[in-house]
């Protein structure tokens, strides 16, 4: 089973656990967007991500 890192929002700390250990509030589940260089959508890609 994989387990994907999550983070807490109320105190900033990252952690495998559904609720925080610190806060006992809910932890949001944290993904990296993965994308290539030789993408062909990179341009795309940026310009989405920090405008013309």
């Amino acid at each position: 089973m994989v387990k994907h890192i999550r983070k807490c929002l109320s105190c900033n700390i990252y952690t495998l656990k559904v609720i925080c250990p610190v806060c006992s509030n809910k932890t949001w589940e944290i993904r990296k967007y993965k994308f290539k260089y030789d993408d062909k959508y990179f341009r795309v890609k940026m310009k989405a991500k920090y405008g013309d």
